[in-house]
This record gives structure tokens, C-alpha cells and sequence, in this order.
């Protein structure tokens, strides 16, 4: 058998610098399950030109291959499942029925759905739905550095560090490729579970003693150095900030939207077919 396959494959390879060349005036078979075949045709689209003769051969065989295993399962579980013929063919019905609607519906709401946001959508939207934006994780706005401890500026990359100046913030912003890692935007939202992953170290520390506000910690393993400086945090089942659950506020927002426009559609579609007579009901 799979030396058959390698015969099929290297004719068709032969016929065209492209690999396969398909006449129109018949159609080569290239493999058969019972009554079913697999056409020369049925392969066309499967390769791409920008790949090898022997890449060709292997992706083509096991396209056969699966083929062949596909009608064999199929013809074994129609054999043994005919009872289920019937039940199949609704549920195939109402699959068909529900892609042509959904496909439908995506189409409407590609096209005039407003997908504008402003930020006073978003304002709007985080005042009335606050309630529903508490933590189910601490929160954090800090900066922390990770340097190596062969580095030789060490000292000076600290004070900088611990500095509250912009300049100096600056300055070792400029000296990135001194630190092993880094986060000194501590203007946004942490999640401490984050905090964690990037420095393994606080493990060793109590929850506790990390979250609080205005907390210096300095760490240190085998081969670096760790600075943190936790500017601010929120607690569990506290609200979460605007600016933190702005991504979510623009999907829920669009969310609603869409189920809006689709609901005027369907009254739309509904009144419109109430009025030319299409339908009634008895």
C-alpha cells in the first residue's frame, strides 16, 4: 500500500514544475474506500508552491492516509449507527439553519455596528457598573529592578532607583542594558500574581509584607539583586480603577450594542413580514 502511494504521488509530481496539473476533460483517482474515491483533483490545494518535491510527497501521502481512515470510520459508524440516520439528519438541518443565520448576523453587525467608544461611553459605563468590577486580586502601582550581582555600577544604579526624581528615573531608564529586568512605570496596575512570576524571591516574604503602600524591598538570590518599590495597592473586593478595567468596559460596551442591533433587527425583520403578509400564525 505504501509503495503504491509513493508510485501515485511521484506520477502526479512529474506531470508539472507546480506539482500538479489538473485536465478538466477527467478525473484521476488516487485512492478508493468502497464506493468512495479520492481525486488527483481533490489535492490541488493542499500544496504550495514555495515548498520542497520531498515535503510535497509527505504532505500528500498523509492527506491519503487520513483520507482513507476518515471513510473508514465513516462507513463503520453509519453501519453501526444507522438507527441514529434520522436523529443525525435533524440535528445536520438545524446546524446548516443556524450557520446561515450566525453567518448572517455577523454580517449585519460588521456593517453598522458603531464600534466608536469615547471616554465618556467609558466613564459612563464604569459609574453605573462599578459594583461589578470588584478585585478578585491584590493590585499594585510599582517599579523593581532585577540587576546582576557582577555588575559594577550596582551602587549607583540603587540610587538611582531609590531616587524620586524624574531625571534620575531617566537616567536609569537610559542604563536598561545594565538590568538583567525591569518595570518603571509605576503609573498602571499591577496584579501581584504578576509581581510574583517576574520576582520568584518575594515568595519568601508574607503576603502581607508586600502589599503596602509606600514598601521598599530589597532581595537577593545566588546571582542578583532585586529592588521594589510598591507605590500603591488595592486589596481584594475592592473596586477595581478605571484605567485598569478599561479593556473589559469596551468589550462589554460593544457587547451591548451588538445585542441591541441584532434585537432591532429581528423586530425590524419581523414587522416588516407581518406587514407584507409572509407569515401568521394559527
Amino acid at each position: 500500500m505504501k509503495k503504491l502511494y509513493f508510485y501515485i504521488i511521484a506520477i502526479i509530481l512529474l506531470q508539472s514544475c507546480n506539482y500538479f496539473t489538473i485536465k478538466n476533460d477527467s478525473k484521476v483517482a488516487v485512492a478508493r474506500v468502497n464506493n468512495k474515491y479520492l481525486y488527483k483533483e481533490d489535492l490541488k490545494n493542499i500544496i504550495k508552491s514555495d515548498i520542497s518535491q520531498t515535503d510535497s510527497i509527505l504532505i500528500v501521502n498523509n492527506f491519503i492516509n487520513n483520507w482513507i481512515k476518515q471513510q473508514l470510520l465513516l462507513s463503520k459508524a453509519q453501519l453501526n449507527l444507522e438507527n441514529k440516520s434520522e436523529e443525525f439528519e435533524g440535528l445536520v438541518k438545524n446546524y446548516r439553519e443556524d450557520l446561515f443565520i450566525n453567518s448572517y448576523k455577523e454580517a449585519v453587525v460588521k456593517q453598522y455596528l458603531d464600534t466608536t467608544i469615547t471616554n465618556s461611553d467609558i466613564e459612563d459605563f464604569y459609574k453605573e457598573n462599578n459594583q461589578n468590577f470588584k478585585l478578585n486580586e491584590e493590585l499594585l502601582k510599582l517599579k523593581y529592578i532585577k540587576i546582576g550581582k557582577e555588575v559594577l555600577n550596582k551602587n549607583e544604579l540603587i540610587k538611582l532607583f531609590k531616587s524620586s526624581k524624574k531625571s534620575d528615573l531617566d537616567s536609569l531608564q537610559s542604563k536598561e542594558l545594565s538590568l538583567k529586568s525591569y518595570h518603571l512605570n509605576d503609573s498602571i496596575w499591577v496584579k501581584y500574581s504578576d509581581l510574583i512570576y517576574q520576582i520568584s524571591v518575594l515568595k519568601e516574604l508574607e503576603k502581607k509584607e508586600v502589599l503596602k503602600k509606600d514598601k521598599f524591598i530589597q532581595k537577593e538570590d545566588s546571582l542578583s539583586l532585586y529592588l521594589v518599590s510598591i507605590k500603591e495597592v488595592l486589596n481584594r473586593n475592592e473596586i477595581a480603577p478605571k484605567s485598569y478595567v478599561t479593556p473589559t468596559i469596551k468589550q462589554m460596551i460593544l457587547h451591548q450594542r451588538k445585542l441591541l442591533l441584532l434585537r432591532k433587527i429581528e423586530e425590524t425583520l419581523i414587522d416588516d413580514a407581518r406587514k407584507k403578509q409572509q407569515f401568521e400564525t394559527y
